[in-house]
């Protein structure tokens, strides 16, 4: 079965649609985004506008500021810093990759941990690994959202990870824990990589390898996560190789329409989370 990320996003919308015309009525404002991106990436700039829109189709304030790519660290940081300080601004995004010459630990460091919904502020990652309350990075989010969806069990079933990066690798495996599945992380200095593949029922794919995962790395009824997104000729692709996987895969997520709706649709709940913190404090 294909888990199809974008129905389930389309539906999720339509329940925050409410939700933000509630927030208007009760507080006489909506939640506001503000997104930074530096430099002018085709891909970067797709992605940003795809979250502008949602942002606008569930009635969200957004903005996207585009900075040149000479802009330096200092400037980025002094506009960072005057975001944090403006009370009508809910959430920051700055989109990555950041240009070579910034320190992208950082950078993201200087966004307020309240404000901070792509959770990668370190205050919010150790929240995350010490299961206190605060923003989980909106891939691995989506990826919940997109399980439970399908009423996906993971209890004390064995998930595998392939990549371990903080973004997407090490916070899911992290909720994946917190679900009481069985986590086993498989990276580039993995020996034999397959042994625990081939054992997994669940597989998460973030390798940035263009339909590296076939057949010969899963079982039959394995469920897989493609995380991947690559450009070959001209056409979106993941991590997976979606054709050869999906005819053993119990379920799996295709590239495009999976696990990227669902990354923008975790994005909406965390602002409007944190919209919400901040009146009932």
């Amino acid at each position: 079965m294909i888990l199809d990320g974008k129905a389930v996003a389309k539906q999720n919308e339509q329940t925050l649609k409410i939700k933000v015309k509630h927030l208007l009525d009760l507080y006489g404002r909506v939640p506001c985004l503000k997104v930074i991106l530096v430099g002018d990436s085709p891909a970067s700039m797709a992605y940003v506008t795809s979250k502008k829109k949602a942002c606008h189709r569930v009635g969200m304030n957004a903005e996207v500021i585009q900075l040149p790519v000479e802009t330096t660290e200092q400037t980025l940081i002094d506009l960072i810093q005057e975001m944090n300080d403006e009370k009508e601004i809910d959430g920051i995004l700055i989109q990555l990759p950041l240009p070579k010459h910034m320190n992208e630990n950082k950078v993201l460091n200087t966004v307020s941990p309240n404000k901070d919904v792509d959770g990668l502020h370190t205050l919010n990652a150790g929240k995350l690994f010490t299961k206190q309350d605060g923003i989980i990075p909106a891939t691995p989010l989506g990826i919940i959202m997109l399980l439970k969806a399908y009423n996906i069990d993971l209890f004390g079933k064995h998930a595998v990870i392939m990549g371990r990066s903080n973004l997407v690798g090490l916070p899911i495996g992290k909720l994946l824990l917190d679900l009481n599945a069985t986590v086993t992380y498989v990276h580039r200095e993995t020996v034999d990589p397959k042994k625990y593949t081939k054992d997994a029922d669940l597989l998460v794919v973030a390798i940035g390898k263009a339909n590296h995962v076939d057949q010969s790395f899963v079982k039959k009824g394995v469920c897989v996560i493609d995380v991947g997104i690559n450009r070959v000729d001209g056409s979106l692709v993941g991590d997976v190789n979606f054709e050869e996987v999906s005819q053993v895969a119990s379920y799996i997520t295709p590239v495009p329409g999976g696990v990227g709706p669902m990354t923008i649709s975790a994005l909406l709940h965390n602002v409007i989370k944190q919209f919400e913190v901040k009146y009932d404090r």
